[in-house]
């Protein structure tokens, strides 16, 4: 039904207001007492074999919903209602910015991907917790923190660390992005010394509180080798609990679509499919050059099981997806997890 019907009406309008459209029509009708139980029966599907332990955290199913899809935290509940083990906000930064200018968001559809130059478009990490003060549902949820543009790279870490304080009681883990291709200057801080120093007072501050939570850094797949050794340092010498692997990419080599409508679409992030094998690569590089001393979180064109069967056998504990869902709709999930049940189901015997 969602490739027949409803993506062909959502793809005849611009990407923004479709994802503006899809939220204010889930927000309606996935609330209806008549709807939600089916929504809920329809989407659902659990196996006790799909359960993992990471990081301390207990996850139903190690599918996640990526940063970027509901950055405010609009849609807690009702996305929960389609059966994701963990759903991770934001990014969020400490005052609300409007973003880049629009347009922002355009599609590949041959390609089946996405280019987004957002720029941590938010209304601010209070606002959010305005929300999770209210949300009903038991899912587990991850705060993707960013800086505001206007913060100098040399001030960020006050940033990250507002983020942290305001976040921290409603959120179950953390993760410290410096990958966006979107917010000028800040893969600057993805070099070796500034990440240490950042991590190094995020990790700090979280140890003081009564329930620290787990530290995640995301990072871009675009980094050399030279630079993934020094991610892999960096982790075990602060002692955060992992990776997510990856962001988008700011590369455009192994596009179908036509150089010059890619051209006009201009700078951005690109995800969806093309991401897929650099993604892995890069979860296979850290895992094995790390001896899997850190838990990782891979991101980045799973559209399938196997998809996520790629990631899992590279290194990966848990799964994120987010332009999948865009081109498959949301019954990907349900898809996924069966798959990837079966999958395991397998290797036990």
């Amino acid at each position: 039904m969602y490739k027949s019907i409803i993506k062909p009406i959502l793809f005849k309008k611009d990407p923004e207001n479709a994802h503006h459209f899809t939220f204010s029509w889930i927000k309606r009708t996935f609330n209806l007492p008549l709807i939600r139980p089916g929504i809920k029966s329809l989407f659902h599907y659990e196996n006790p074999i799909l359960e993992k332990e990471v990081f301390g955290l207990k996850f139903k199913n190690p599918i996640g919903l990526a940063a970027g899809f509901d950055k405010d935290a609009k849609l807690i509940d009702e996305m929960a209602l389609l059966g994701f083990g963990f759903i991770e906000i934001g990014t969020l930064t400490p005052r609300p910015q409007e973003g880049n200018p629009q347009p922002r968001l355009f599609r590949l559809p041959k390609d089946e991907a996405l280019i987004n130059r957002m720029g941590f478009n938010n209304g601010g990490v209070e606002d959010a917790v305005k929300r999770l003060k209210k949300r009903n549902s038991d899912v587990l949820i991850g705060g993707n923190i960013g800086k505001n543009k206007s913060t100098s790279n040399e001030d960020a870490v006050l940033d990250y660390l507002y983020c942290l304080e305001v976040l921290h009681p409603y959120v179950d883990y953390f993760v410290v992005n410096v990958s966006s291709p979107n917010t000028p200057n800040l893969r600057a801080l993805q070099e070796k010394e500034p990440l240490k120093k950042l991590l190094t007072e995020v990790k700090q501050a979280n140890v003081k509180k009564n329930k620290p939570k787990p530290i995640l850094l995301k990072i871009a797949p675009d980094l050399t080798v030279g630079q993934l050794d020094d991610i892999i340092e960096i982790v075990q010498e602060t002692n955060i609990d992992g990776v997510i692997a990856t962001n988008t990419t700011i590369d455009r080599d192994q596009l179908q679509t036509k150089a010059e409508m890619v051209q006009k679409m201009g700078a951005g992030g690109l995800s969806g499919k093309v991401l897929a094998k650099r993604s892995t690569e890069v979860i296979k590089y850290l895992a094995s050059q790390s001896n899997h001393s850190f838990p990782i979180i891979g991101v980045g064109g799973i559209f399938t099981a196997q998809d996520a069967i790629d990631k899992i056998k590279a290194g990966a504990s848990l799964v994120q997806v987010y332009t999948g869902m865009i081109y498959e709709g949301p019954a990907m999930v349900r898809r996924i997890k069966k798959g990837l049940a079966e999958y395991l189901e397998k290797q036990v015997k």
